[in-house]
């Protein structure tokens, strides 16, 4: 698979400005998901997937031992039985593809975790401060970065290459400073005539934006006269990703970041939508499950002997409540589960203190209470993969974060 080439007569200035300026054109595929690469100087890789929509923790990895946990799921836990993990906890059967790389120790799971975001259980919120990766409870306006980008800034010696954001979903986690630029799949870079007239009516009074708009103009036109629809062009590149209906398929977008991590690039994140499940979640999780089962099966696939070498780290925005609600869903919740995977990664555990469902140990009476800070698994991870001081994980790249004690995530 080619790459974009962004050193060329086509200049990183002007690709990114251009790829700015049409982008409203490409957010109009809604069902797209997103993927952002980056080099690093490691041998170690990194996979985060950003699981939108707050995943139901207590369905995927079900706390069958716990006394009160069937009473709040009298309907939600018929069907094929859960898959025994350890005495307490099993795994949805959705994700029984996935149980030889449990076995293997090369899937774990991290429960109860969560950010500092609490009470006001919206998605947006909740995405930016994972994202952000900070200590605040409120997404933070004056914080322009998301946490890998603030990583890679970090590191002396890196020579990032190219990060790339696909589909309407922007990738937060790695927005900043560190250079990074917009792709689509399945979507041309060409705008209609219709769309040029606009353009050029809503910015003739203002020079600047006039002359910026028909740069992208200009742009578009050479990228698909320099990329045909042909195998290795910029369409090569995006067929693999989205099916020509235009529906999501992220385990397609997997291998299209493995092939990047067998190369030059280090660091992957990309983001899996379909997890908001206020009825029907029967239905609705079995789909997203089995989203997140290929794409892990995808890069395992993919990636060959540079598996062993690489840690996934799947998290969610925030969970979902105990009990279920009457429409055969659960509303947002607060503590849910940060899924694992990879050669690097010390699996066939479940990680993190269990609270507990009892009513009295409930976090407001109707959510998983946290014991853990979803950002000390990500931060350990990176200090094992990459040799990250400490102090600087807690201070800059997740300020306020209390690290905690090591829990042994990597191998």
């Amino acid at each position: 698979m080619t790459r974009i080439r962004l050193d060329g007569p086509m200049s990183r200035r002007l690709f990114l400005k251009g790829s700015a300026l049409v982008g409203c054109s490409l957010a109009a595929t809604p069902f797209l998901t997103s993927v952002t690469l980056a080099a690093a100087p490691w041998d170690q890789r990194l996979v985060v997937i950003i699981l939108r929509g707050a995943m139901d923790g207590l369905d995927v990895v079900r706390p069958v031992g716990d006394p009160a946990y069937a009473a709040y799921r009298p309907t939600l836990l018929t069907g094929d039985p859960a898959l025994p993990l350890t005495d307490m906890f099993a795994l949805h059967p959705d994700l029984g593809d996935l149980m030889p790389l449990w076995k293997a120790g090369e899937l774990g799971f991290a429960h109860a975790v969560s950010t500092p975001y609490r009470d006001k259980r919206s998605h947006f919120d909740g995405q930016d401060i994972l994202e952000a990766g900070t200590g605040l409870d409120v997404p933070e306006p004056s914080v322009r970065d998301g946490w890998l980008n603030r990583m890679l800034q970090g590191v002396p010696g890196m020579t990032a290459e190219t990060a790339f954001a696909v589909g309407r979903d922007e990738m937060k986690v790695l927005i900043g400073p560190a250079p990074h630029a917009a792709w689509a799949p399945d979507a041309k870079l060409v705008l209609s005539a219709q769309s040029r007239r606009l353009l050029g009516k809503v910015y003739e009074a203002d020079p600047l934006f006039h002359a910026a708009s028909m740069e992208a103009m200009d742009l578009s036109d050479r990228m698909m006269a320099e990329a045909p629809d042909k195998a290795g062009g910029m369409a090569g590149m995006a067929a693999p990703v989205a099916d020509p209906g235009g529906k999501a398929q992220p385990d397609k977008i997997a291998a299209f970041a493995a092939d990047q991590l067998k190369q030059a690039t280090r660091i992957a994140a990309f983001s899996i939508n379909g997890w908001d499940t206020h009825n029907g979640q029967r239905a609705a999780l079995k789909r997203a499950l089995a989203t997140l089962s290929n794409t892990i099966l995808t890069l395992k696939a993919d990636l060959g002997p540079v598996w062993k070498k690489t840690t996934v780290l799947a998290m969610t925005e925030f969970g979902r409540t105990a009990r279920e609600n009457g429409t055969g869903g659960t509303d947002h919740g607060t503590g849910g589960v940060m899924l694992m995977a990879g050669g690097a990664v010390r699996g066939g555990k479940i990680y993190g203190r269990w609270p507990g469902l009892d009513d009295a140990a409930l976090f407001e009476q109707r959510d998983l209470l946290p014991t853990a800070d979803v950002r000390s698994y990500a931060a350990w991870a990176m200090r094992g993969l990459y040799g990250l001081d400490s102090g600087v994980l807690e201070k800059t790249i997740f300020p306020g974060l209390d690290m905690g004690a090591d829990p042994g995530l990597l191998l």
